[in-house]
């Protein structure tokens, strides 16, 4: 069984209720369907429920019926949102007006539902901009106590089975933070291990990457991973996870063995924390490309409840495997 099936078959033990607020969105419900069909997740749905079974009748699928449909302007806890928004939000301003006109819009709701207990998790991005879809979920969800930074995590499937874990391994930061400090790269690394038990279901061994191995040069940019390594450690002592450490000495043993020695890491990491974006980015792309690898992701991390960006450009399978993937984080929270 591969990964992707694995993490569908532990979401339908969780049952976790996810919600897709770009619920006329033609990828969207399609994919909607499937989830109830496969019965992935219990699916919430926000937007105009005529306008919804409409396009779902357009489209020839029969299991939307399944799904809890929300309409945001007029449903029974509308009145209970605005008030916790309010609440939230109060030190920044928000008024009366200001949130009546704000938990009308689908990706508000959503979010708002989060908080209130009433989802497990969202999926969204098919149709709307990573600010739009994230802007409510900094404000309302807000990130992990202890966590002060979102990031983004790849599952990285390779054809050569002698790397990471059965040839997964799991790189971060890939797609949010530029340049995290010191205690902000520690926090990338306790968020990333905490995904990979969630989702990849094994025990991370974290590579804290850098282009000296113990040492072996000297410069601020070490010295940050070094730190981060120290920080993290003492935020999670269960995280197996040593830094700073080399590419090759992270992924092959006798690089590992002769550039580290008596590291449990080196050599055998499955979970490589890049120190920059722009590494991290860049290496997972080469990955892809060039060794042919499946990039899964990203998988925001971070976050006080999983909310997850989808690329314009998803298919409809991109949906329901991050609708599975959503329901993992939230089951494992």
């Amino acid at each position: 069984m591969n990964l992707l099936s694995r993490i569908k078959d532990s979401a339908k033990k969780h049952n976790k209720k996810i919600v897709l607020p770009e619920s006329t969105e033609e990828r969207t419900l399609k994919a909607a369907d499937e989830i109830i069909k496969e019965g992935i997740a219990q699916i919430i749905l926000t937007g105009n429920p005529e306008e919804i079974k409409k396009k779902a009748k357009e489209l020839n699928l029969s299991n939307i019926e399944k799904a809890t449909i929300v309409d945001p302007k007029n449903h029974a806890k509308k009145d209970e949102y605005i008030n916790l928004m309010l609440e939230i939000r109060k030190s920044k301003g928000l008024t009366l007006e200001e949130a009546s006109k704000l938990i009308e819009d689908p990706l508000y709701l959503a979010t708002i539902m989060i908080k209130n207990g009433d989802a497990d998790g969202e999926v969204a991005g098919a149709a709307n901009a990573t600010g739009d879809v994230l802007r409510p979920a900094f404000q309302y969800v807000k990130t992990k106590p202890g966590i002060s930074v979102v990031s983004g995590a790849f599952l990285m499937i390779l054809k050569d089975k002698s790397f990471g874990e059965d040839g997964l391994l799991v790189f971060a930061d890939c797609a949010v933070h530029p340049n995290p400090t010191a205690r902000e790269l520690a926090e990338i690394a306790v968020a990333t291990g905490e995904t990979t038990r969630a989702i990849a279901g094994f025990e991370p061994r974290i590579a804290m990457l850098s282009f000296s191995t113990k040492g072996s040069a000297k410069h601020e940019m070490a010295d940050k991973v070094v730190e981060a390594t120290r920080i993290a450690k003492e935020m999670d002592p269960s995280l197996k996870i040593d830094g700073e450490l080399q590419a090759d000495a992270a992924i092959i043993e006798a690089i590992g063995q002769s550039k580290a020695p008596g590291s449990e890491i080196a050599g055998k990491a499955n979970v490589l924390v890049f120190p920059t974006l722009e590494t991290g980015n860049i290496a997972y792309k080469l990955v892809q490309r060039l060794a042919g690898a499946e990039a899964v992701g990203p998988v925001l991390q971070g976050m006080a409840a999983p909310i997850n960006d989808l690329s314009r450009g998803c298919s409809v399978s991109d949906i329901v495997n991050l609708v599975a993937i959503t329901a993992n984080q939230a089951a494992g929270k």
